[in-house]
């Protein structure tokens, strides 16, 4: 379903707190995370090393790739620690409905 550019990806339920969800939209890896309360969505690939970091952990608002321990900022896909240097992109959320069955929308369109 799409919904002014925004694609339902899973229902707020389907997401685990601090652990990644990995969806494909329009053949684009994304990272789909519930953490602190919010949902957020970056490029699932580590700009770094070819790797899903949808396969890492979150803690403190980052996801960390497993291969290198390189950490991104959910909020603004900025690498926090070495190796990686350069962003992943961060793609707006928005969620429509209530409780464990609200729909969990991303678009492809950049935020940063």
């Amino acid at each position: 379903m799409t919904t002014g550019g925004f694609v339902r990806v899973c229902a707020l339920g389907d997401l685990e707190e601090d652990v990644p969800k990995r969806v494909e939209l329009d053949d684009t890896p994304v990272c789909v995370v519930r953490t602190s309360g919010e949902v957020f969505a970056v490029n699932d690939i580590c700009s770094h090393a070819n790797v899903s970091l949808s396969e890492g952990e979150v803690e403190d608002c980052q996801v960390e790739c497993w291969l290198h321990g390189s950490s991104f900022d959910l909020r603004t896909g900025k690498p926090s620690g070495l190796p990686a240097t350069r962003p992943i992109p961060v793609y707006p959320v928005k969620i429509e409905g209530e409780g464990p069955g609200a729909a969990v929308l991303v678009s492809l369109t950049q935020e940063s």
